[in-house]
């Protein structure tokens, strides 16, 4: 599914665009100017020292059924115009599970989008299920185990087509609703009408 321009969306991308519509735009068409904010390096520093942690971590499962533990693991997908990196894999027997760190302090639903977009990406790489994966949120040190349903798969493939359609046509899509979100946002200054 790579679009007409013939160029990968990352799942960041996506994340992104799940959060406000209006950060993918900004990012495709003012790539050279974003901003970075107090938040984005936070949480660059915090994902650096987070997979010497994690392996001291087996997220519940029993640590003889873990066959590897892949970090930092980059994919891409012709077929869904995609790539991601993932911050940690775990290999079981006949399983994969994507993990992704966070900082934030509670999972929203495009972290949701986020992790299933990477379940979508192992499953294709790899030709394993993924039935679901975990969000890692640093600060409580607690992972959220989230299932990788249907409707989670539905968004994603329907996200990248509303993407691609964007990039195509150049035009502006209308902000997020929850206009909390634009307080802390690196293109609050760009946003004339929020």
């Amino acid at each position: 599914m790579l679009d007409s321009i013939g160029e990968y969306f990352t799942v960041t991308d996506l994340k992104q665009y799940i959060y406000c519509p209006r950060i993918l735009y900004y990012h495709t068409f003012l790539a050279n100017i974003r901003p970075m904010t107090y938040k984005m390096e936070a949480g660059i520093e915090a994902h650096r020292s987070e997979p010497k942690r994690a392996l001291r971590r087996n997220m519940g499962l029993a640590e003889e059924t873990i066959m590897a533990r892949y970090f930092d693991l980059i994919l891409t997908s012709d077929r869904l115009g995609l790539s991601a990196q993932i911050d940690e894999v775990i290999e079981l027997t006949d399983e994969l599970i994507p993990i992704d760190y966070k900082l934030a302090k509670r999972i929203g639903y495009h972290f949701k989008i986020q992790l299933c977009a990477y379940a979508l990406l192992l499953e294709e790489h790899f030709q394993l299920k993924v039935k679901h994966g975990f969000l890692y949120l640093i600060l409580r040190r607690q992972a959220e185990e989230i299932l990788i349903d249907s409707k989670l798969r539905y968004s994603v493939q329907r996200a990248l087509a509303d993407m691609a359609a964007i990039r195509a046509s150049e035009a502006m899509p209308p902000a997020t609703k929850f206009r909390k979100r634009c307080i802390d946002c690196e293109f609050r200054k760009f946003c004339n009408d929020v």
